[in-house]
C-alpha cells in the first residue's frame, strides 16, 4: 500500500475532520520514531495514518480495528501493518499482542498524539514551544482530555525504552513538523 492509498482509504471512510488530522498526527509521529529506531518510514507512516480508518463507521470494541483488518486483507494490505492496527486496542491483545517495535509504537504515540493536540487547542502558540512539562501539566489536571488515558502513555513511552519526558519530546517534533496541516499554524 502507498501514502497515496492509504490517505484515498482513511478518506474514503473517514469524513470527521478531527479523526483525519488525528491520524496525520499519528502518521508523523509514527515516521519520525521510524526514522529514531532506523525501521521503515513509508511503513510506520502508513500504519498510522490508517489505525483508525475503520473507527467512524464501527466505534465500538471490537468490530474498530477488527472491520479495518478485514477490509485491509481484502485489499492485500501487508500483515505486518493489519497487525500493528489490531494491537493498538487492547481487546486484540490475545491475539496481536505489544511485542515488536511497530506495534509498541503505534500504541505508544496514538493516545499521546490525541494529548497533545489537545494541549495545542488551550494554548495561544499551540504547538510552538511546547515542552514535555507543559504536556505533562495539563496531565495531571484529570478533566482536561479525560477521555485520554494517562497510564497508556506512561506505558507507550516504557514500550519504547523511553521516560515520558523524553517521548513527549519527539511526538511533539513530529507533529509541528506538520502543524499546518493540523491547523495549528498560522
Amino acid at each position: 500500500m502507498t501514502r497515496d492509498e492509504a490517505l484515498n482509504l482513511l478518506n474514503e471512510y473517514t469524513k470527521s475532520e478531527s479523526l483525519i488530522k488525528h491520524a496525520l498526527a499519528v502518521e508523523a509521529a509514527m515516521r519520525h520514531y521510524a526514522a529514531h529506531f532506523g525501521e521503515n518510514i513509508e511503513t510506520w507512516g502508513i500504519t498510522g495514518l490508517i489505525h483508525d480508518f475503520d473507527y467512524e463507521r464501527w466505534p465500538n470494541p471490537p468490530a474498530h480495528t477488527r472491520e479495518g483488518a478485514r477490509i485491509l486483507r481484502e485489499r492485500g494490505t501487508d500483515e505486518g501493518i493489519i497487525g500493528a492496527i489490531l494491537s493498538h486496542a487492547d481487546w486484540n491483545w490475545g491475539e496481536f499482542p505489544l511485542d515488536r517495535p511497530l506495534r509498541k509504537a503505534l500504541f505508544a504515540v496514538d493516545e499521546l498524539c490525541g494529548f497533545v493536540t489537545a494541549v495545542a487547542y488551550v494554548r495561544a502558540e499551540k504547538l510552538n514551544g511546547m515542552t514535555a512539562s507543559s504536556v505533562r501539566k495539563k496531565m495531571k489536571q484529570k478533566s482536561f482530555a479525560a477521555a485520554v488515558k494517562r497510564e497508556d502513555m506512561e506505558k507507550g513511552a516504557e514500550l519504547l525504552g523511553l521516560q515520558l519526558d523524553d517521548h513527549i519530546p519527539h511526538v511533539i517534533t513530529a507533529m509541528q513538523g506538520i502543524a499546518k496541516e493540523l491547523g495549528f499554524s498560522a
